[in-house]
C-alpha cells in the first residue's frame, strides 16, 4: 500500500488528492493536512442570514475547462450569472462596464468611449497606428507597455479596477504574458497592435456563451465532494512543518516547529508528497529539499484583502447590476475617496440569491496598501457600509455581516513570474515523489487551480507505478 501526503487542504489540494484515488484506485492511502480548522482555502462557504453565501472565490470561468469539468465529475450543479451587468466607478463617474475587451484592453476605441475622456479615448484610437508592436522575450511589464501604447487613463480607469479584482494589484505590478496570455500569443502571431491582439481574443458572438459560473449551494460543497470522492483521510488544525527524504520516500514532520527544549516527534512517513500550499509554506517547506524551488517561491509577493458581507433586509432595492468595481483614488461626489475597491450585488448577480435577504460583497484591500485593513472588523463593516450609502443610496441596516480576511492571499504575477515557476519546475522535477499545484503556478483562478492539481496528481501517479 502506497502512501501519498497532501499538503495544503484548499481547492489545489483536495483536487489532486481526487485524482490521485481515480488514477491510482484503492491501492493508494492519501492523507491531507490541513493547518487550519477548516478544509478549502479560498472556498469558503458560511450560513449568512440563513442562506450559503461565499466569502471567498464566488465563481469561476467557465470559458477555461477545467473547473467546469470537474464539476460535472462530481455531481455538482453550476449556474450561469443573470443578465445583469457589471458598471465602473471611473473618473468620478458611474457608467457601464464596457463589453469588448480583454481585462480593459479594448479591441476598438468605441467599446470605451463610455470611460475615458475625449482625450482618452482618441489615444485609444491612435493605438493601432503606431509602430507596430513587437514583444521581447521573456514577460514584459504591463503597466508600461499599456501606457506607452494607451496613455494613463485607459489603465487607471479601467485596466486597473478588472486586475483589482483579480489580483488586488495594478498593471504596474504585473506582466503581460503571466496575467494576459493570449494578448501576448496573439502578438506573436502576428497582430501588431494591442487592440488589434484584444479583437483576436474576443468571441465571434460574446453575449451567446457564459462567462461565470457557480454552484448555487455554494463553492463549499466542491470541498465536500472533492474530500467525499477522494476518501482521503483528513487532518486539520496541524501544520506540516517540514518534509525530508527519508530512504525512497519522504518523512514530514507535523505540529509546532521543533525546539531545543520541545523536539518534534509527531512524523509520518510516505512515499510521495503534493505541495499544495501559499508561496510562503511553499518556500519554508522546500528550504532544506529543494532549495532552488524554495528560493523562488520565495520571491512570489501577495496581497492582502478582505471581503465584508451584508445580508441586508428582504426588499431592499440594489441597483440594476451585478456589481461595481471602484477605480484607485476615485472619490465621490463631495472628493470623500471610496476604501472598497469592488461591490458585488450578489442577489442581482445570481438568481438563487434574488429572494429571501439582499445580499451584497465588497471587498477592500490592494497590493502595497494595508491601509484600511488596518482596522477592526467593526470598523471595516463601518467603512463599507458607508462606501455602499455614497456609491448606490443603498443605507439600509444589515440584519448580518461577516468579515473575512485574506491575509496574504492573492499572489502578484509581477514581471519575471513565468521564469520563476520554470524554475520552481525544474528543480521540483528533478525530485522523485515531489509536486507542486496551486495559484502561486499559473494562474489564480479555480480552473488554473484544478490544472496544476490534475498535472501534480498524474506527476505523483506515474512515479508510484513506475517504482
Amino acid at each position: 500500500m502506497k502512501r501519498v501526503a497532501v499538503v495544503g487542504g484548499g481547492v489545489s489540494g483536495l483536487t489532486a488528492a481526487y485524482r490521485l484515488r481515480r488514477l491510482l484506485g484503492d491501492a493508494c492511502e492519501i492523507v491531507v493536512f490541513e493547518k487550519t480548522r477548516t478544509p478549502g482555502g479560498k472556498l469558503r462557504t458560511v450560513e449568512l442570514a440563513g442562506v450559503p453565501y461565499d466569502v471567498g472565490a464566488e465563481a469561476f470561468l467557465v470559458r477555461r475547462p477545467e473547473m467546469l469539468a470537474l464539476a460535472g465529475e462530481l455531481g455538482i450543479e453550476v449556474v450561469n450569472p443573470t443578465k445583469a451587468r457589471a458598471k465602473i466607478h471611473a473618473g468620478g463617474t458611474v457608467t457601464g462596464l464596457p463589453p469588448g475587451t480583454v481585462m480593459g484592453v479594448p479591441a476598438s476605441a468605441e467599446s470605451v468611449a463610455g470611460v475615458l475622456s475625449e482625450a482618452g479615448r482618441k489615444a485609444v484610437e491612435a493605438e493601432p497606428s503606431l509602430p507596430e508592436l513587437r514583444l521581447p522575450g521573456g514577460d514584459v511589464p504591463l503597466g508600461p507597455l499599456l501606457r506607452s501604447r494607451f496613455g494613463d487613463e485607459l489603465v487607471d480607469r479601467l485596466v486597473d479596477p478588472l486586475l483589482g479584482g483579480v489580483y488586488a494589484g495594478g498593471a504596474d505590478g504585473l506582466g503581460l504574458r503571466a496575467t494576459m496570455p493570449g494578448l501576448a500569443s496573439a502578438v506573436a502571431a502576428g497582430a501588431g497592435s494591442l487592440t488589434a491582439a484584444a479583437a483576436a481574443q474576443l468571441p465571434a458572438n460574446p453575449s451567446a456563451a457564459p462567462v461565470f459560473g457557480t454552484a448555487p449551494g455554494g463553492l463549499g460543497t466542491v470541498i465536500d465532494r472533492l474530500t467525499d470522492l477522494s476518501g482521503a483521510e483528513l487532518r486539520t488544525g496541524l501544520p506540516v512543518c517540514e518534509i525530508e527524504r527519508h530512504g525512497t520516500g519522504w518523512r514530514l514532520r507535523i505540529g509546532a516547529a521543533p525546539t531545543a527544549h520541545a523536539p518534534a516527534d509527531n512524523t509520518e512517513d510516505v512515499d510521495a508528497v503534493v505541495l499544495a500550499v501559499p508561496a510562503p509554506s511553499a518556500r519554508r517547506l522546500l528550504a532544506d529539499p529543494v532549495p532552488a524551488a524554495s528560493a523562488a517561491f520565495g520571491e512570489v509577493e501577495l496581497a492582502s484583502m478582505a471581503v465584508v458581507a451584508l445580508a441586508l433586509p428582504p426588499g431592499t432595492r440594489l441597483p440594476e447590476a451585478s456589481g461595481i468595481l471602484i477605480g484607485q483614488g476615485e472619490r465621490d461626489a463631495s472628493g470623500v475617496p471610496y476604501a472598497a475597491k469592488a461591490f458585488t450585488f450578489s442577489s442581482r448577480k445570481w438568481a438563487h440569491l434574488s429572494t429571501g435577504p439582499v445580499f451584497v460583497r465588497g471587498s477592500v484591500g490592494r497590493f502595497g496598501d494595508l491601509g484600511v485593513l488596518q482596522a477592526d472588523d467593526v470598523e471595516l463593516v463601518r467603512v463599507v457600509r458607508d462606501d455602499l450609502a455614497r456609491l448606490t443610496g443603498v443605507r439600509a441596516a444589515p440584519i448580518e455581516t461577516l468579515v473575512t480576511r485574506w491575509g496574504g492571499g492573492l499572489p502578484q504575477y509581477g514581471p519575471g513570474h513565468l521564469e520563476r515557476v520554470e524554475r520552481i519546475e525544474k528543480a521540483v522535477a528533478e525530485v522523485p515523489g515531489l509536486a507542486v499545484a496551486g495559484a502561486a503556478l499559473h494562474g489564480v483562478g479555480l480552473p488554473a487551480c484544478v490544472a496544476t492539481a490534475d498535472a501534480a496528481a498524474q506527476r505523483i501517479a506515474a512515479h508510484l507505478t513506475s517504482a
